[in-house]
């Protein structure tokens, strides 16, 4: 083993938590190291963790192209715009995705020379005394010293016992950005953001897709009104979803090109079965500390395998601290960036803070899907008085200029005080429009306020700015 190295700070993991807490570490004059284990498809090291390589960036690019191949077949001819024997070269596709993800890790490479992060590549374990041993590709070990330590070791897939990963049939969100053709059926376990995208992508190329989900509601974190309208346009799309049906047998049959896999479910009319080419499993996600702490850190675990931390990201051991999808809150990459930021700023004795009541969620589907903050439901069972406003694109003249009319814009505000709790959207481009909500809530703002903000026309943000006004029975464009 080399010398062992000192810096202020270690970060363990490159992704979208690790990567932000190295950057603003090192631009506020910390000598900083960052550790990442990932590698490329080519073999060689590839920083911005799952988000980057296998998560929101790669699956945005090919939910992109299947748009634009659906849309030829589906949209266009409402244009007046005519074409013959569309195909997708999914070869091509697939390159187009890998491109662009090699761009964006290469990306992260720069930003670290830039900043004069200093970068290891391998598995890094934390052991006691803010010691973290890293087992490089090349066999090697080196020994990095932190005089704090910031943990964003990320999550990985769920396996499912009895549907075992073999990154061919079976294959978890990886396997599936890579599929070198259409799968004639697929079939999808889990009905979350994972399954409802990817679900997406392959449907419109072409794909049977069959998506068997355990709970009996669908969409159950999300606004009722908001996930009735969703699955209500899913269905329309020819995506087949089934609630309360819990899978307990994937079997796979067959050799070489004709392997399927025959699933065996249980639903409200007994056991069901069917056979696919394919299996997407997305049953969500766990930290990934397996192998992360050595004996004597200090640093505890819950029950889930997450690293306990506090309302500041930190473990409770002195420099120690923990950000992003291995630690409590929404498994998001945006809420990852704005917990690096905040430890790096902590650890430098400025204030950091990060809201996780404001945290936004998307889901990329076609409608998309967006919310920040309360539910009406949880908004009942906190017994909290509210009002609520909502306004539909159908009335929207961007939208229906853009052949988008599905989906509606609700805002939730308290009863008493007129302050935003929540904004519920469903409906193109809402993954930019929640950001009015995120807004109007950091800064405590009420339904008014969101009310009298002058709004361009026409823009599809103008259903906020009705919503907001409908909120007191006072919308322009509909009958209150």
């Amino acid at each position: 083993m080399s010398e062992q190295q000192n810096f202020d700070v270690v970060v363990i993991g490159a992704g979208p938590a690790g990567y932000h807490a190295a950057i603003r570490a090192a631009q506020l004059g910390l000598k900083t190291a960052c550790i990442d284990a990932a590698l490329g498809k080519d073999g060689k090291p590839a920083l911005g963790g799952t988000c980057l390589r296998v998560g929101c960036i790669p699956s945005k690019a090919l939910l992109d192209s299947s748009r634009q191949f659906w849309n030829m077949g589906h949209l266009f001819g409402d244009h007046g715009i005519s074409f013959k024997d569309a195909r997708m070269d999914v070869g091509q596709m697939i390159g187009r995705k890998d491109k662009i993800v090699k761009q964006f890790t290469g990306g992260i490479a720069m930003l670290f020379k830039a900043n004069k992060v200093a970068t290891f590549y391998g598995f890094g374990t934390l052991h006691k005394g803010n010691v973290v041993k890293v087992k490089q590709h090349d066999g090697s070990e080196v020994e990095l010293k932190g005089t704090n330590v910031v943990i964003a070791a990320g999550s990985d897939s769920i396996e499912l016992p009895f549907a075992k990963f073999d990154g061919e049939t079976i294959v978890d969100n990886a396997g599936a950005l890579d599929f070198e053709s259409v799968p004639k059926r697929l079939g999808v376990i889990g009905a979350g953001v994972i399954g409802l995208e990817l679900g997406s992508v392959w449907k419109r190329l072409g794909a049977e897709v069959t998506i068997l989900e355990a709970l009996p509601d669908f969409l159950a974190a999300a606004d009722a009104e908001v996930a009735k309208t969703a699955a209500k346009e899913f269905k329309k799309q020819g995506l087949d979803i089934k609630l309360g049906a819990k899978v307990s047998k994937a079997e796979v049959k067959g050799k070489g090109k004709s392997k399927e896999v025959h699933l065996t479910y249980t639903d409200k009319d007994g056991e069901q079965s069917i056979v696919v080419d394919r299996l997407l499993v997305a049953v969500g996600r766990k930290a990934a500390s397996k192998n992360l702490l050595a004996d004597g850190t200090g640093v505890k675990l819950d029950d889930r395998g997450r690293i306990e931390v506090d309302e500041h990201c930190h473990t409770g051991v002195d420099g120690v601290w923990a950000v992003g999808d291995c630690v409590r809150g929404p498994m998001l990459a945006h809420k990852g960036f704005e917990e690096g930021i905040a430890v790096a700023e902590l650890i430098a004795g400025l204030p950091g803070h990060v809201n996780l009541d404001t945290v936004p969620w998307v889901i990329y589907t076609e409608p998309e899907i967006a919310w920040v903050g309360k539910t009406e439901q949880q908004l009942k069972d906190e017994g909290v008085p509210y009002k609520t406003g909502s306004f539909p694109f159908a009335a929207v003249g961007r939208a229906v200029a853009m052949g988008e009319p599905a989906g509606f814009v609700k805002v939730i505000a308290h009863e008493e005080t007129d302050r935003v709790l929540g904004l519920h959207l469903v409906g193109v481009g809402v993954s930019e429009l929640v950001h009015e909500g995120v807004l109007t809530m950091e800064f405590n703002g009420s339904a008014d306020d969101l009310a009298r903000i002058c709004h361009a026309h026409p823009t599809l943000s103008e259903a906020i700015h009705d919503a907001a006004m409908a909120v007191d029975k006072r919308a322009i464009h509909k009958a209150n």
